[in-house]
């Protein structure tokens, strides 16, 4: 897998302007005598049972011999004290002593008083944002991306809030742009569709449900009730990260059951043929294609396709 340099290069800016700010092109941190390097050793050590100085060097990624030469500071200072492992009389667990202790507790202080003052100056919205923009990073780059993402922190709501529409249209452009290939055109469709939507929408005949994860839409449904026996169901989309886990399937069996809980007897869609993945959902719900019609639009040349569903048996 290749690496665009502008990726590259954007990651290095960051890395400056970040470095910058939080103080670290000096030699020294948080106002003390130590390196960022002997400071993330002593963290280490303190965090870990049982740390031993091989552990060190591969967490920490240094030199054997750097790490060393610290640790035999820290012990004539007398920061750590070294215990011979009962188990191999070859290994040394290193641990904190109370001086030791009373330094970390003084750096933490320091530490969480330097990223109070950067945070101090915005917003509440503005501190979580860059917060979650931290964890995200953090996420990305320590995860196993052959591995399917987390789903312990997904929640569904069906109730909207101020901002959900605006963030579904973003992920409707979006997505679509990029799975797709459609323009800009596709976007001020969604916009206006969204916004017939909103001049009418009443919770007692339409529901627009949507997959949360991490505060963030990552899925979404919705069913509009179109008369008291007939209802649309629009706008399903799923983020590709999470596809593959039943979230789809989920969404659309909530959506169904909401139709037959309000006793719509129909159900019909409207979507192209280069929806492939969605229109297997589609079929696989009980829905069938009911008529199909050759269009360009949105940049590209595609069937649209009716399906529907009778709910009245």
């Amino acid at each position: 897998m290749t690496t665009q340099l502008s990726t590259v290069a954007a990651v290095r800016e960051f890395n400056r302007y970040y470095t910058g700010v939080i103080g670290l092109l000096n030699q020294h941190i948080l106002d003390s005598d130590l390196s960022l390097s002997e400071v993330r050793v002593l963290y280490e050590i303190g965090e870990r049972t049982d740390c031993t100085a091989g552990q060190l060097t591969t967490v920490l990624g240094i030199d054997g011999g750097y790490l060393s030469r610290v640790l035999k500071a820290f012990e004539k200072k007398g920061w750590i004290t070294r215990k011979r492992c009962a188990d191999d009389g070859r290994t040394w667990h290193l641990l904190l002593s109370d001086k030791g202790r009373e330094l970390i507790s003084l750096l933490n202080d320091r530490s969480n008083t330097q990223i109070s003052n950067l945070l101090q100056p915005l917003p509440p919205a503005s501190q979580q944002a860059v917060a979650n923009a931290m964890k995200n990073i953090r996420d990305i780059l320590s995860a196993d991306n052959t591995s399917a993402p987390n789903t312990s922190q997904i929640t569904f709501r069906h109730e909207l809030l101020p901002g959900d529409v605006g963030y579904l249209i973003y992920l409707h452009g979006h997505l679509y742009a990029r799975d797709t290939g459609y323009n800009l055109e596709f976007e001020q469709y969604v916009c206006g569709t969204f916004q017939d939507f909103l001049r009418t929408y009443n919770p007692s005949k339409d529901r627009v449900f949507m997959a949360i994860h991490e505060a963030h839409i990552i899925g979404a449904v919705a069913i509009l009730g179109h008369s008291k026996t007939t209802a649309q169901l629009r706008w399903f989309l799923l983020d590709p990260a999470f596809r593959g886990l039943g979230l789809g399937k989920k969404l659309l069996q909530d959506a169904l059951s909401f139709c037959k809980e309000k006793k719509y007897e129909k159900v019909y869609l409207l979507t192209t043929s280069l929806q492939t993945t969605a229109i297997e959902l589609y079929k696989k719900a009980g829905f069938r294609k009911t008529g199909e019609k050759h269009l360009h639009q949105w940049g590209k040349e595609l069937f649209e396709e009716r399906y529907d569903m009778d709910l009245s048996y």
